[in-house]
């Protein structure tokens, strides 16, 4: 009710919305298009549904996260490395254990630790316009990084 998600994979132009993305948007823009589909229909069944098995918990889990990641205030667009992490690490499992109410804070914080701990990312998929083995690298370890120092402070 009310949200609009920048992703809409069941109504997507998506020939030239990717005609027109760097290949490391599209390398990780592509899951969560799936994701996000299979998710509105899962959530869509799940309303009549009574007992869900922990497999369908946890997709419908997941989607409430990659949801939750797509939104972002106005008028503050992120930068391609930004966006790349923020979707990276959702369709990659590492929000799966954060309380879906500290998902924006817990993004905010990784951007902020990413920038400052690891430019290297950023440079990388600034520079190659491509998620890089070395940029994949550096990002799982920004986000197991700074992911412990959250879970310790939440």
């Amino acid at each position: 009710a009310g949200f609009r998600p920048a992703v809409n994979a069941g109504v997507s132009v998506s020939r030239v919305g990717s005609a027109a993305q760097t290949k490391a948007m599209k390398k990780v823009a592509g899951k969560i298009k799936l994701e996000l589909a299979q998710f509105a229909e899962l959530e869509a069944f799940s309303q009549f549904a009574s007992d869900l098995d922990k497999a369908t918990q946890n997709q419908l889990a997941r989607g409430q996260r990659l949801r939750e990641i797509l939104k972002q205030p106005q008028n503050s667009p992120r930068s391609l490395p930004e966006q790349v992490a923020v979707i990276y690490s959702g369709i990659n499992g590492y929000l799966d254990d954060i309380p879906l109410e500290k998902v924006t804070k817990f993004i905010s914080g990784l951007l902020d630790y990413l920038n400052n701990s690891k430019p290297k990312f950023g440079e990388i998929i600034n520079t190659e316009r491509v998620l890089t083995d070395d940029a994949q690298t550096v990002l799982k370890e920004g986000i197991t990084e700074y992911k412990q120092t959250f879970l310790v402070s939440a």
